[in-house]
């Protein structure tokens, strides 16, 4: 009879275990989950913990009076301003905090000590129930130092209970440099980041004014600049901006994909940008006539017959270049050079995004993209051989459907261009970024051994460039690469490097950003020999800048 009762209580409790329930013993389980994501000076709310309650079912309504935490690890615990305690009820999911306003703020602390209190009411009934701490740091506060926040204990019902899951990783702190509806603009996309000769950084973006959509829309190229290394940054100044030009609206004047290029050897700085004047019907490819504020239009220079044959403004999307010779201060007026460097039948001539580069004998080189007299897309290059007087145009680097693009100048001077693919699509083992190379400023290209393999690529624009350094008294330099570490999905911001020109990227040393879900576009800089910058769409906000040293990068 003993054994029938014990097989009749072990049959009540296997429910428990295989459905995953907690045990009754168990009454109440706090754990709590870090992520790599940037912690942003100008941005009042960073995500840095999650914490996790479950309160069995078996027990009444617990109150939460008190949670304790640790800032130990960090860099400096007085770049920290503010940390805070959200209530998120039963949903995990809210972990960007861009919703910040809908959730419960429990409690805040301004004391920077290393161990902290953060105290209010609360009460839980039985469940699961998530909570979010965040941090909130100075405005002085240095863009390489690290965040280290961890969840101790908390007081439920006057009973002190430990937190489980505390962990060593530190969050990389950055800078909020373009964040939505700042300055009254919607969105900004599309990032280009350069040094000038004076060391000044520029970055560049859309500043997408009326919504998030691509071009056609009232749309300008917004510059940013530092003069301090990124540590701050000046207001945003319009680099191009062609208003209501042709008696029509702004929002069908719109101007996208900026790249920016230093004349490493002059100091004039260009930035390219594609303009579109107009909307042509997506089905005959023919100018829309009348067409008003009001009106409702829309087509993307990519898509069907967005931009067509032709040299006119109504036929064709523009390409236009603006220059400073003053490290950034003020712009020129665009100067269009489309029809001196597109080839007439093609539907599409533009700048690919990002940075372009001076090769060592001069020569400017803007890496640009377009649609051929099919309407399939190709990557290529444009350069100056006279300082940017004159323009011209290369043949397509790939046979493949490629598009956005970078280039860079190998230790031998062979220019490699790292593209974009469609068939990336496709997340099996061919999945990568196409890369062909060329002796000849383009006139022939060879596809580079690693290219659709070693590199992958959830189809998103990507950053590339050279980087200079001395180590005991020699020259030397690595290849860095950034993108979205991924075949699917565009998350994982992520640095690589590569010690041979780009023939292997070394595996052990990557450098997470952001792990979470963005638009993924980024663009990398030298700031100086020990230092990287690098501008990117991040989960935390539009445009995201931060600072990396080039130790953690070597091996």
């Amino acid at each position: 009879m003993r054994i029938l009762h014990l097989f009749n209580y072990l049959l009540c409790l296997m429910p428990m275990f295989v459905q995953g329930n907690i045990p009754p013993e168990q009454e109440i389980v706090i754990s709590q989950q870090h992520y790599h994501v940037p912690v942003l000076i100008k941005k009042k709310d960073n995500p840095v913990v999650r914490i996790h309650v479950h309160i069995n079912a078996a027990k009444e309504k617990i109150s939460l009076t008190e949670l304790a935490f640790s800032t130990a690890g960090s860099t400096n615990r007085s770049d920290i301003k503010q940390v805070r305690l959200f209530y998120s009820g039963a949903d995990s999911g809210r972990r960007n905090l861009a919703n910040v306003d809908k959730l419960t703020l429990v409690g805040a602390t301004s004391s920077n000590a290393e161990k902290g209190v953060i105290k209010g009411g609360l009460s839980l009934s039985p469940g699961d129930h998530y909570f979010w701490m965040s941090v909130e740091l100075h405005d002085n506060a240095s863009l390489l130092h690290r965040i280290t926040v961890n969840a101790v204990s908390a007081v439920l019902n006057g009973k002190r209970t430990s937190i489980a899951g505390a962990s060593k990783t530190s969050q990389r702190t950055g800078m909020a440099l373009r964040q939505h509806n700042q300055d009254n603009v919607h969105t900004y996309r599309i990032p280009g980041l350069a040094t000038a000769n004076d060391g000044s950084l520029l970055a560049v973006y859309d500043a997408r004014r009326e919504s998030a959509r691509d071009l056609q829309g009232n749309i300008d190229i917004g510059v940013s600049r530092s003069t301090d290394g990124g540590n701050t940054w000046l207001p945003m100044q319009i680099a191009i901006d062609m208003g209501q030009w042709g008696g029509l609206p702004e929002k069908f004047n719109g101007v996208s994909d900026a790249n920016i290029l230093v004349d490493k050897n002059t100091g004039t700085i260009f930035i390219a940008g594609l303009w579109m004047h107009g909307v042509l019907d997506s089905v005959t490819g023919k100018w829309i006539e009348g067409l008003t504020d009001t009106s409702s239009y829309w087509n993307h220079q990519w898509r069907k017959k967005g931009s067509q044959p032709g040299f006119d403004v109504k036929q064709t999307a523009q390409f236009l270049i603006v220059k400073s010779d003053d490290n950034g201060k003020t712009w020129s007026k665009p100067v269009n050079i489309t029809q001196q460097c597109k080839q007439q039948d093609w539907w599409l001539f533009a700048p690919a995004p990002g940075q372009g580069i001076t090769l060592r004998d001069g020569t400017l080189v803007f890496p640009t993209q377009g649609r051929d007299r099919s309407g399939r897309s190709f990557s290529n290059i444009t350069y100056s051989k006279d300082g940017g007087a004159t323009w011209r145009t290369s043949n397509r680097a790939s046979k493949e459907n490629t598009t956005e693009n970078m280039a860079v100048e190998l230790s031998d001077g062979t220019i490699m261009l790292n593209m974009r693919c469609s068939k990336n699509k496709d997340t099996g083992d061919t999945n990568g970024r196409v890369i062909a190379i060329t002796r000849n400023l383009g006139m022939d290209w060879t596809e580079h051994p690693t290219s659709s393999g070693a590199l992958h690529e959830p189809v998103c624009m990507a950053s590339i460039i050279r980087h200079d350094y001395v180590k005991k008294g020699q020259k030397r330099s690595v290849l860095l690469f950034a993108n979205p570490d991924s075949k699917a999905t565009r998350h994982h911001m992520t640095i690589k490097v590569s010690y041979d020109d780009g023939r292997t990227w070394a595996s052990d040393k990557k450098i997470l950003l952001d792990e979470w879900k963005s638009r993924g576009y980024s663009c990398l800089t030298s700031i100086d020999a020990e230092t990287i910058g690098i501008l990117y769409e991040s989960s935390q906000c539009d445009l995201v800048f931060q600072k990396i040293k080039l130790k953690e990068l070597l091996p």
